[in-house]
């Protein structure tokens, strides 16, 4: 697969996650134009204002995850990443976020890393529950850890193929075009992805991007 392939996947699954929110506020202004009954232009406004805050949030956690946000600098600050995933799972409240994260700066390719492995364990969590992201650094690099517990997980099986191995084939759809990217980030850095689980409810998913040398 090259850029250009890449590019297009991200691009699907940026269009395919903004279409519901983006409906929403076009059906929520035709309704507003033809309702007359106060209470329900009210509730209208409510349901837009809803709508433009999930597209806001999505927007900006891919333009994190996946774009070039961040500034010109090699490191972004921890901060952003959070908000950007408190923004992406905090609306629907389904999903509890645990941050154990202490480093207030991290490199840009550990960060996109990050937000795409916490994308795909919080999509496992079909019905909610909870999704801890932790990292530590040491002389030997950085190493991430998202661990996603919830009463039903579901993590496609190419999912954990393309995380761990990519794909020989060059045949990924849109949906895994975050795993293609999480395992090329951690590839091009000599790190690896490895997923454990989902065992008793439980996923874990690791990747470790060492030091560069010299």
């Amino acid at each position: 697969m090259n850029a250009i392939d890449l590019a297009s996947l991200l691009c699907s699954r940026l269009c395919h996650d903004l279409l519901s929110p983006v409906g929403a506020l076009n059906n929520g202004i035709e309704l507003l134009a033809d309702e007359q009954d106060p209470d329900m232009r009210e509730r209208c406004l409510e349901l837009l204002s809803e709508s433009a805050r999930a597209s806001a949030n999505k927007l900006k956690f891919f333009r994190l995850a996946f774009g070039a946000a961040g500034g010109f600098g090699e490191e972004i600050d921890t901060r952003e990443a959070r908000s950007a995933l408190e923004g992406l799972f905090g609306g629907e409240k389904k999903i509890e976020l645990g941050w154990l994260v202490a480093d207030e700066r991290l490199p840009k390719d550990a960060i996109k890393l990050l937000l795409n492995l916490a994308l795909i364990a919080g999509d496992a969590l079909v019905r909610g529950g909870r999704l801890d992201i932790g990292t530590e650094r040491s002389d030997r690099g950085i190493e991430l850890v998202i661990r996603a517990e919830g009463p039903r997980l579901l993590l496609d099986p190419s999912l954990r193929e393309t995380l761990q191995r990519g794909s020989s084939a060059g045949t990924i759809e849109p949906r895994a075009a975050g795993a293609w990217l999480a395992h090329s980030l951690a590839a091009g850095a000599g790190g690896s992805i490895k997923v454990a689980g989902p065992e008793e409810q439980v996923l874990l998913i690791g990747a470790d991007l060492p030091k560069r040398q010299g």
